[in-house]
């Protein structure tokens, strides 16, 4: 049994339902036993309760649960900084070059380790992962997350039109080879299946009917895909299903929307598809970085949220600037303040996008995102550089929700010195 002593945040609910869920410990105690939480309260309290627990004083830090990237692209890692691209031009001259070199095996391994240690530096414990066009290359990223201990849904990334022919695969192939994966992977320790079409604009119908038949063989499987990201795709989207309606009645029309998927961006979304998404409970990764380096537009958080819709957070590396979580939720708090319908995120609920709101999409609320007695102990553990401005500034800072402000402003990797996955330590700085 081992009790650390921090300053401790955590929305356990949901702070745009109920605004008085976030959790402020100043002088906080987590309790963990065997890799799960058993406490968290005031540390006074639970060293009076559990005397005999082994104290770890990690006071002049912060500990706040472990973040959760609903959306980011394992080959894309070294093309991030690709600026001055819309989505469709980056793709076919950074992004779909480099996708097919994760053909050889070596190459993608290299990848592979390079991602999951960039997610543990930064803090995230938890991701949907956009894998690789190629089997062998998406073995190898579930490979690296499990050894590092990371939890990871990915899945091997289906297309069979309008990419590069090396990126196409068969719709018999793309049977044979995720029924592989997700048989080998799904449910193995941390580690989750995702079936992860592309796009709808780069699969046939015929591809789409596979992705449906994979979900209805076994109901546990995760779906991710992107919708309404820029609006060349969707005209494009629309031209090649002239029967649809709409981007979202595409999935719809092959039973790929539900409590189970996660669509990426939504920035170009009418009310009458919010109110689809939200019957179904079908959530949206925002991912703000992306959106604005790519110019594809504000994401409309407040129409989303006035409609129900379930919300998280990506990275979208590599359209998006980077791995920070922290980041992530800064941009989307300083977006919604100057988009059409301006939205003022408090700190509790960019905390919870972050964090809880990831766990939730992907199905895991019951087992991480707060520190809720029962869950894993998945945290991180971040104190500012000695010396820095965010230093300076929380030691004149005496408010929480404040406090908690400038983290999400100033913290970057460098404040990351801790990180755990049910109690394991998945990295430590030097």
């Amino acid at each position: 049994m081992e009790l650390l002593r921090s300053t401790i945040f955590h929305t356990p609910n949901n702070p745009f339902r109920s605004p008085d869920t976030f959790v402020a410990l100043e002088d906080g105690g987590l309790l963990i036993t065997e890799g799960r939480v058993t406490g968290c309260a005031d540390y006074s309290t639970l060293r009076t309760t559990h005397p005999d627990a082994v104290v770890r004083d990690l006071r002049g830090g912060f500990i706040v649960p472990g973040l959760v990237d609903a959306h980011v692209h394992f080959p894309q890692v070294r093309i991030i900084g690709g600026l001055g691209y819309s989505l469709l031009d980056w793709l076919e001259q950074l992004t779909l070059p480099e996708e097919a070199r994760l053909a050889d095996v070596t190459y993608a391994s290299a990848i592979a380790g390079e991602f999951v240690n960039a997610l543990a530096a930064h803090g995230t414990t938890t991701a949907l992962v956009f894998g690789s066009h190629f089997a062998p290359a998406t073995t190898a990223l579930f490979e690296a997350a499990e050894k590092r201990g990371l939890r990871v849904f990915s899945g091997l990334v289906l297309s069979d039109r309008l990419m590069r022919p090396e990126l196409h695969q068969s719709p018999d192939s793309a049977w044979r080879e995720s029924k592989a994966l997700a048989e080998r992977f799904h449910g193995n320790g941390r580690l989750g299946y995702a079936v992860t079409p592309r796009f709808a604009l780069s699969c046939s119908e015929a591809m789409l009917e596979v992705c449906g038949a994979l979900l209805r063989d076994d109901a546990t499987l995760r779906f991710t895909s992107h919708i309404n990201e820029n609006p060349r795709e969707i005209e494009e989207v629309e031209r090649l299903f002239a029967g649809a309606s709409d981007y979202l009645e595409v999935y719809e029309r092959f039973g790929l929307t539900g409590p189970n998927s996660v669509l990426a961006h939504s920035v170009h979304t009418t009310n009458e598809q919010l109110v689809r998404l939200a019957t179904s409970r079908t959530s949206i990764a925002h991912c703000p970085c992306s959106n604005a380096s790519l110019g594809s537009g504000v994401m409309p958080m407040k129409r989303h949220l006035d409609h129900g819709v379930p919300l998280a957070l990506g990275t979208d590396v590599g359209g998006g600037t980077g791995f920070g979580m922290m980041k992530e939720a800064l941009q989307a708090y300083l977006q919604q303040r100057v988009a059409a319908e301006p939205f003022t995120l408090t700190p509790a609920q960019m905390l919870y996008l972050a964090t809880r709101a990831g766990a939730e999409a992907l199905g895991l609320g019951n087992q991480t995102g707060d520190f809720t007695s029962g869950k894993a102990a998945d945290f991180v553990y971040l104190k500012p550089v000695a010396g820095s401005v965010l230093d300076g500034v929380l030691k004149h800072t005496e408010a929480p929700e404040r406090k908690l402000a400038a983290l999400f402003t100033l913290a970057g990797a460098e404040c990351v010195r801790e990180v755990r996955v049910a109690g394991d330590l998945v990295f430590h700085a030097a």
